[in-house]
């Protein structure tokens, strides 16, 4: 078994759903992501945003019988869950936070471990896999997500335990650091607009949808504006792991130039995702926490930024 080869709890997130028959068009009209593009075999990323186009909550959306299953930041739920009753009051949809209804896990060189499960998920990114309750998930970077009712996460831990081994949160995050997947948390609530965080190179934002909450501001920077905040990946020589929302610094501004998004540590160090001005990139003396703070490096994100393929969604 591979160093790389893993699984872990995804505990730091929570599950919001959405039943009934009009689930579909209700959240078309909240959602940067098209769901007319999803279907039992597909997922999604996406975004949720303030009329201004700052967001409100990142996520990854999945199809279920009767709805949609949205797993975010864990302390996202409660207010989201609370602000889409307002709104879904005029369409027949039911909300409701079922984050203890299901268990997830994430697995890194773990087809062998789903197919003993009786799941064949495929390679291509965000396709799903189905067998009875249990459903899997690929990722850009070519991981799983588990998805299982949560009465079935003893078992599911045992039987997962006896092919990869169990790793901390950490390893998942760091995995998702080397992948360019930014995320939304409590602290960076309303920061970014979503291609501050990347989110249209990730399949998260459709162009060709028509209007949802915050819709006009986010294309109007697609096609008009001149992005200059976005998403980039750092590296730190060690202290201690910054949270989500921690200012970064440059000679080149008296204030900060950007935000952390995501960290974890590394072998050497600790990697992180922040949001920061293009001046200060280009600059390139990076700094946490003030200008006297540890100094940051660039590193590459496994991805290109083209907006002629974006807008194409």
């Amino acid at each position: 078994m591979s160093a790389s080869a893993f699984f872990c709890l995804l505990d730091h997130e929570g599950v919001l759903a959405v039943h009934g028959q009009d689930a579909a068009k209700f959240l078309q009209g909240q959602l940067t992501c098209n769901l007319h593009y999803l279907n039992a075999e597909t997922s999604s990323l996406g975004a949720r945003c303030t009329p201004k186009g700052r967001m409100v909550s990142s996520f990854r959306i999945l199809p279920l019988a009767d709805g949609f299953a949205l797993a975010m930041a864990r302390e996202l739920v409660e207010a989201q869950l609370a602000d889409l009753k307002k709104y879904a009051v005029f369409f027949k949809a039911q909300l409701a936070d079922e984050s203890a209804a299901w268990i997830r896990f994430g697995l890194s060189e773990g087809d062998g471990a789903l197919l003993a499960l009786g799941l064949d998920l495929p390679q291509e990114a965000e396709r799903v896999a189905r067998t009875g309750e249990l459903l899997a998930v690929r990722l850009g970077d070519g991981r799983a997500e588990l998805w299982a009712p949560a009465s079935e996460a003893a078992s599911l831990r045992q039987r997962l335990a006896a092919q990869l081994r169990e790793a901390p949160l950490n390893d998942w995050l760091l995995a998702q650091v080397r992948a360019g997947v930014g995320q939304v948390f409590g602290t960076t609530r309303e920061l970014f607009i979503p291609q501050m965080l990347n989110l249209q190179a990730l399949g998260g934002v459709s162009f060709k949808k028509g209007c949802y909450t915050g819709q006009e501001i986010v294309a109007r920077m697609q096609y008009l504006g001149r992005l200059k905040r976005r998403l980039y990946r750092l590296q730190l020589e060690g202290g201690e792991l910054p949270a989500a929302g921690s200012e970064l610094f440059s000679p080149v501004h008296g204030s900060s130039v950007g935000e952390v998004a995501l960290a974890a540590r590394g072998a050497n160090g600790i990697e992180l995702l922040a949001v920061l001005q293009d001046n200060a990139v280009e600059d390139g003396r990076l700094h946490l926490g003030s200008l006297e703070g540890p100094a940051l490096q660039l590193l590459e994100l496994p991805y290109v930024l083209d907006s002629d393929r974006e807008i194409q969604r």
